[in-house]
C-alpha cells in the first residue's frame, strides 16, 4: 500500500473508533459489508469507490470538513499499490536441509493457529553453528503461501562490533513494506515504531529478523496486533522478550548428521566407509556448521577418503583448524560470540575448559575463578544467555568444539601459572568434598563435622550420594592428578572414604581404577596396613565390577601377605572374605566355606562387627549356591534377627545394604524349593529396599530374580513388568542382569 493508501485506511479506522462504532454497527449504518469495511481499514482495497466512501461518511455522520478529508484520502490512494518485497529465493544450502522436523512442525503449527488480532512471534536461539538462520529460511519457504503480503528477511548483524540500532532497522523495515518517504518524513523517527506496528497490523506478513543482538534491537520491530508472524534468530535466548514462543536449537541427532554428510559428500563415498563417516560427525559434535564445513571439505577434495578426514579431526589440537572451508571458519563463528562477553564471563569461559568431566556445577566453577557461589552462578548464566554454554538441572556443559575453542583462548590469554593454580584449586576442592561425601557411608563417620564449611549441601546421605555420582568424572580426574603429582596420602584418604559407598554405585565403571590407584599409592607410602586395605578393595572391584576371578584371588592373596606383615586382623579377615566369595562364584563351595570360616574368626577376634556380619551373609549364600536351601533359609533368618538385635551398632547404610542382600538370597532359596509366593515376597522387599537407597545395581539383581520367580509361577504379565523395570534402570544396573532382562522379554514376546 502507498503512504496515501495507508493514510485513508488509518483515517477511516480512526473516524469509526471516534464515533464509537463497531464494524458491524458501521456496516448497518452505511450499507457497506463488514468484510468490505475491514478490507478498507487494512488497506487491502487499492482504489475505494467514491460511492462506498460516501456511504461510509453518511454512516459515520461526518461533518463537511471530515467528509471531504475522507474523500480526498480515497482519491489520493487510487494509485497502484506497491507490494512488499518478498523473500522468494533462498541462499545456497537450504536445498540440502536435513532434520529439524519437530522444530519445523512447531513453526507450522504456530503459523496456523487462529488467534484473531494476535501476531505470532517466535524466538529461535542456539549456540553458534546450530543452523538457526537455515531453519528460519526453510520455515519461511514452507510458510510463504500463508503470508501473501510478503515474506521479508532482515539481517540484524547482531554479532557485528557496531550492529545497526533499532531506528535504522525500523526505517529499513518500513521501506521494505512500501511506506512512502513522505509518510516516513511526516511521522518522524519518533513515530516510526507506531507506524511500523500499524502497517504490520494491517497485513499478513512473515518477517525473519535474523541474528539479533539483544532484546532492545528487536522489540521496536515486533507487531502488537494483526495476523503477521515474526521469527527472530539469535545466539542469545532473548529472555527479556515477552509474549513470545521459544525454540531452542541443539545439535543434530547422529542419524541426521550422517544424512547431512552423505548429502554433501555423495552416497558412494559415504557408504564406502560408514564408520569413518560416523567418526567425522562425532568429531564435529553433530553441529550443523561443522558438519557442513567438513562435508564441503570432502566434496572439494575428491582425492581424500572419509577416513583421512576422520583421522585428521581425531587430533584435538588441530580439529578447529581443520574445520575451515574457504572463508567459513567454525572457530570464527565462536569468536563472534566470545568477543561480546564481559571480561568476567570471558575469564570464566576460558577457565571452564580446565574441567575434565562432561559438565560442571556452579560451586565447582566458583573454585576455578575464585568467585562467590552467587557471582559464579550469574556469570555462568551470562554464558548460557550468549549461547556459549548449555545448562540442564544446574549443570553446565560445553559443546565439544566450544570446549576446544575455550582451551585455545586459555592458552592465548592466560599464563600457565594461572591455569595451573585454577586447576589445582578445583582438584583440591573436589577431593575434599569427595572425602566428606563418601564418609557418610563409612562406619564411625556419617555427616560432616559441625566445623566443616562447604559450598555444597552434604547435610544428608542422599545429598552426598547425588553429589558423588553427579561429579564422578570430575573427582576421578582430580584423583588421577593427585596420584600423578605424588600426593599419595590424599589418594588413599579419598579411596578409603569411598569404600562402603562403592556398594551404592557398583557398576559406575571406575572402581577398579580407583582402588588400583590407591593400592599403588599405599605401596609408595610403604605402609603395609594401607597396602593390605587397598589391595583388598581392589580385589573386591576386580571380582564384583569386572568378574575377573583369578585376578581377584591374586589381589586378595597379596592383601593377606601385607595384612600379616602389618599384623592386622580385620584386613586378614577381609582377604579371606573376598577369597571365599571368589571360590563360591567359581563353584568350589568347600574352599569358599573354609576361607569364610577363617575370615569370621579374624573378625570375631578383632571385634569387627561389620566384617563378621558380612561373613554371616556369605555363609548363607554359600549354602544357597551349594544346594542346601532349607539350611540357608534358617541361616538367613537368623542373620536378619541378628541385624535387628545389634540395631544402631551397625552403620545404617551397611545394615540396609545387608538386608537387601539377605532378602535376595532367601528369595532365591525359596524359589529353588518352588515356594514361589514366599520367594516373591522376599524379592519384592529387596526391590523396595533398593529403591529406598537408590541402589540400581542391587535392584537389577533383585528384579531379575523376581521376574524369574514370577515367570516360573505362571505370572507372565508381572514377570514382564519386573524385567522391564530392570531394563529401565539403564547403565547403573548390572550389565549381566540387563542382558538377561532383554533375553527374558524376547522369550515372552516370542
Amino acid at each position: 500500500m502507498t503512504g496515501a493508501g495507508l493514510e485513508f485506511a488509518a483515517l477511516l479506522r480512526r473516524l469509526r473508533l471516534e464515533a464509537s462504532l463497531t464494524l458491524e454497527a458501521l456496516a448497518e449504518a452505511s450499507g457497506v459489508s463488514v468484510r468490505g469495511i475491514g478490507d478498507l481499514e487494512r488497506g487491502r482495497v487499492a482504489t475505494p469507490q467514491r460511492r462506498t466512501v460516501a456511504a461510509l461518511a453518511d454512516g459515520l455522520r461526518l461533518s463537511t470538513t471530515e467528509r471531504e478529508r475522507l474523500l480526498a484520502a480515497a482519491r489520493t490512494g487510487r494509485v497502484p499499490r506497491p507490494q512488499a518485497t518478498g523473500l522468494r529465493a533462498f541462499p545456497r544450502g537450504v536445498d540440502d536441509f536435513v532434520g529439524r522436523e519437530g522444530e519445523l512442525a512447531r513453526l507450522t503449527t504456530l503459523a496456523e493457529q487462529e488467534s484473531p488480532g494476535i501476531p505470532v512471534v517466535v524466538a529461535v536461539s542456539g549456540q553458534p553453528g546450530t543452523g538457526k538462520t537455515t531453519l528460519a529460511l526453510r520455515a519461511a519457504h514452507d510458510l510463504a503461501s500463508r503470508f501473501p503480503d510478503g515474506q521479508l528477511l532482515f539481517d540484524l548483524r547482531g554479532t557485528d562490533e557496531e550492529p545497526p540500532d533499532s531506528a535504522e532497522l525500523l526505517l529499513r523495515v518500513l521501506k521494505a513494506l512500501g511506506v512512502a518517504d513522505r509518510d516516513l518524513a511526516m511521522a518522524g523517527s519518533q513515530g516510526h515504531p507506531e507506524l511500523c506496528r500499524r502497517v504490520l497490523a494491517e497485513r499478513r506478513c512473515l518477517l525473519v529478523l535474523d541474528n539479533a543482538r539483544d532484546e532492545a534491537q528487536v522489540r521496536p520491530l515486533l507487531p502488537g496486533a494483526g495476523a503477521s508472524m515474526v521469527v527472530v534468530t539469535s545466539r542469545r535466548m532473548l529472555t527479556g522478550l515477552e509474549s513470545v514462543h521459544r525454540l531452542a536449537l541443539g545439535e543434530l541427532s547422529p542419524a541426521e548428521a550422517n544424512t547431512l554428510l552423505t548429502t554433501l559428500v555423495g552416497r558412494e563415498r559415504a557408504e564406502a566407509d560408514p564408520r569413518a563417516l560416523a567418526e567425522v560427525a562425532g568429531h564435529c559434535g553433530n553441529l550443523p556448521l561443522a558438519l557442513r564445513v567438513a562435508g564441503n571439505w570432502l566434496a572439494t577434495r575428491t582425492g581424500w577418503s572419509v577416513r583421512r578426514l576422520a583421522d585428521r579431526l581425531a587430533m584435538e589440537e588441530y580439529r578447529l583448524d581443520t574445520l575451515t572451508a574457504g572463508d567459513v571458519h567454525v572457530s570464527a563463528a565462536f569468536h563472534l560470540s566470545y568477543r561480546q562477553l564481559t571480561p568476567t564471563a570471558a575469564r570464566m569461559f576460558r577457565l571452564l575448559s580446565l574441567v575434565e568431566g562432561p559438565d560442571a556445577g556452579a560451586a565447582g566453577a566458583a573454585q576455578l575463578t575464585g568467585q562467590s557461589l552467587f557471582d559464579a552462578e550469574d556469570t555462568l548464566e551470562e554464558l548460557v544467555e550468549t549461547g556459549l554454554l548449555n545448562t540442564d538441572r544446574d549443570r553446565y556443559r560445553f559443546h565439544d568444539l566450544l570446549r576446544l575453542y575455550a582451551r585455545g583462548r586459555l592458552r592465548a590469554e592466560e599464563s600457565p601459572d594461572v591455569a595451573q593454580a585454577a586447576r589445582s584449586a578445583l582438584h583440591r576442592w573436589m577431593l575434599e568434598n569427595t572425602v566428606m561425601a563418601g564418609r557418610w557411608y563409612e562406619p564411625d563417620h556419617g555427616a560432616p563435622p559441625a566445623t566443616w564449611r562447604g559450598t555444597i549441601d552434604l547435610s544428608t546421605a542422599d545429598n552426598a550420594r547425588r553429589w558423588l555420582q553427579t561429579e564422578g568424572a570430575n573427582w576421578l580426574a582430580a584423583l588421577r592428578a593427585a596420584a600423578a603429582e605424588g600426593d599419595h596420602a590424599r589418594v588413599v584418604e579419598v579411596a578409603e572414604a569411598l569404600h562402603w559407598f562403592s556398594d551404592q554405585w557398583i557398576f559406575w565403571g571406575h572402581w577398579p581404577e580407583v582402588f588400583a590407584t590407591a593400592a599403588r599409592s599405599a605401596d609408595a607410602l610403604g605402609d603395609h596396613l594401607l597396602m593390605a586395605t587397598h589391595l583388598n578393595y581392589h580385589a573386591w572391584a576386580l571380582l564384583v565390577c569386572e568378574g575377573r576371578h583369578q585376578d581377584s584371588l591374586d589381589r586378595a592373596a597379596q592383601a593377606l601377605v601385607a595384612a600379616r606383615r602389618a599384623d592386622d586382623l580385620p584386613q586378614q579377615g577381609w582377604a579371606h572374605k573376598y577369597t571365599a566369595w571368589t571360590f563360591r562364584l567359581l563353584g568350589d563351595y568347600a574352599a569358599a566355606a573354609r576361607h569364610n570360616g577363617e575370615a569370621a574368626a579374624f573378625f570375631e577376634t578383632a571385634g569387627d562387627l561389620h566384617g563378621a556380619l558380612q561373613c554371616r551373609v556369605e555363609h548363607g549364600q554359600i549354602l544357597v549356591d551349594g544346594g542346601l536351601h532349607e539350611e540357608s533359609i534358617a541361616e538367613i533368618l537368623a542373620t536378619l534377627s541378628f541385624l535387628d538385635q545389634v540395631g544402631e551398632r551397625v552403620e545404617p547404610h551397611i545394615a540396609e545394604f545387608t538386608r537387601t542382600n539377605l532378602q535376595v538370597t532367601i528369595g532365591g532359596a525359596h524359589a529353588s524349593l518352588g515356594n514361589w509366593s514366599e520367594a516373591a515376597d522376599h524379592l519384592r522387599r529387596a526391590v523396595e529396599l533398593c529403591r529406598r537407597s537408590r541402589n540400581a545395581a542391587m535392584e537389577s539383581r533383585a528384579l531379575i530374580h523376581l521376574g524369574n520367580c514370577l515367570l516360573s509361577a505362571g505370572h507372565r504379565d508381572e514377570a514382564r513388568e519386573a524385567f522391564s523395570g530392570c531394563l529401565a534402570l539403564g547403565n547403573a544396573a548390572d550389565p549381566t542382569r540387563l542382558t538377561e532382562a532383554r533375553d527374558r522379554l524376547a522369550e515372552l514376546d516370542g
